[in-house]
């Protein structure tokens, strides 16, 4: 969709499809006629600016002074994520420089690319063994947290004065799973294409918001690994927003918090499922619009089930360790050396999730999103926090 006039009108066409740069990895569920493939050659420029981003915020990520690296005891640890690092960085490169759109483009692919294979390898991490206990407590949050946000925006939405449609689809951004769950619900309410505009722009600033401010917020209210990891994955809007919020917290909470996003993402379908069967029977649908094709099996995209399918060979320890013994100008130890594959798989995920951070940062113009109109955003703002208080209350008293 393509906004036109009202509030979306401040949004220019390429700012408006560039949102979902952050999300990226979604494959579209309403699409036009697909453009010609870009020449494989201009992706390289984006390519190679976001990997020297992605290189610079691992150095900053280790350098030895405050905060980067904070001292308690014997112990030393570095608090503030190569991920959270590299989207700084991108956004303060995007929105300072002029970039060439070889860049741009390149960025596009390493999202697309980079994103749903970080999440692959993230479930090398998780033994669903060890989230058993906490499984079906997070479910009940999840649920509750889903309806508390589609209910709250929608009336926080009314309550600032935006139209039934765009509060709508801000509920449906906020409580599930940001652009995918807008444009998803949008034609089933025969929504505007500027309520689409202003829905995207507000759940993705809002969003970005979360992802930086709730890892603080986490350490500062000293939450556990799980606490923390539901928390997110029930706050924050985007997937990749969680993953990088939950990994900057620890790596037991990004795992966390990606099984529980990964869920809300899954329980889009039924919700459309009932608003498609509520629209059918009320007739909301223009005629002249003709049916909706509502491709169901898009709602779970590819690397859902390949994160949990590496989540369940790991549960059954089927991930082999490699034992070998290296030469001995290689190596100062003389026996065999042993390299878990599941390490190396959560080593890799974390380079391609620092990757996919530093493009969608190179993604994200931040005049763009803050154009989207006061009352979006104050709304989504209103309904971002209601979320993140409720979650965190039934953390507290559940987990």
């Amino acid at each position: 969709m393509t906004p036109r006039g009202g509030y979306a009108g401040s949004l220019s066409p390429e700012a408006f499809l560039s949102l979902g740069s952050m999300e990226g990895m979604f494959p579209a569920i309403v699409e036009a006629a697909p453009a010609k493939d870009v020449p494989s050659e201009r992706v390289w420029p984006g390519f190679l600016v976001a990997g020297g981003i992605a290189a610079a915020s691992y150095l900053i990520h280790y350098l030895p002074v405050a905060p980067f690296t904070v001292s308690s005891g014997a112990e030393s640890r570095n608090p503030i994520s190569a991920a959270i690092i590299a989207i700084l960085v991108g956004l303060l490169a995007r929105n300072t420089l002029t970039l060439p759109d070889s860049i741009k483009v390149g960025c596009k692919r390493a999202i697309r690319k980079g994103i749903p294979l970080a999440i692959v390898c993230t479930g090398a991490g998780l033994s669903l063994l060890d989230v058993a206990g906490v499984g079906a407590t997070a479910l009940v949050i999840i649920v509750l947290c889903m309806a508390l946000a589609i209910a709250g925006a929608y009336y926080i939405g009314r309550l600032f004065g935006l139209s039934r449609n765009t509060s709508l689809l801000l509920g449906a951004g906020t409580g599930i799973c940001g652009n995918s769950a807008i444009v998803a619900v949008a034609p089933l309410i025969n929504a505007k294409d500027d309520d689409v505009a202003l829905s995207v722009g507000t759940v993705n600033l809002v969003g970005l918001v979360a992802m930086l401010a709730l890892p603080a917020l986490g350490g500062w209210l000293a939450m556990s690994d799980e606490g923390f990891g539901v928390w997110s994955g029930t706050s924050i809007h985007a997937v990749p927003q969680v993953v990088a919020a939950g990994f900057a917290f620890s790596p037991d909470a990004g795992t966390i918090a990606t099984l529980v996003k990964l869920v809300r993402v899954a329980l889009l379908a039924p919700l459309v499922f009932v608003l498609a069967m509520v629209a059918a029977r009320n007739k909301t649908t223009s005629p002249s619009k003709g049916p909706i094709a509502i491709h169901y099996a898009r709602f779970v995209p590819w690397f859902v089930w390949g994160f949990a399918a590496l989540a369940i060979i790991n549960t059954l320890g089927l991930i082999p360790t490699l034992n070998f013994t290296p030469a001995s100008f290689l190596s100062t130890s003389a026996g065999p050396v042993s390299l878990p594959i599941a390490d190396v798989l959560k080593f890799v995920g974390k380079l391609l999730l620092t990757f996919a951070m530093a493009a969608i940062g190179l993604e994200v113009d931040i005049r763009q999103l803050a154009g989207v109109g006061g009352r979006a955003i104050a709304a989504g703002m209103g309904a971002g926090l209601a979320l993140a208080a409720a979650s965190l209350a039934l953390v507290w008293m559940l987990l």
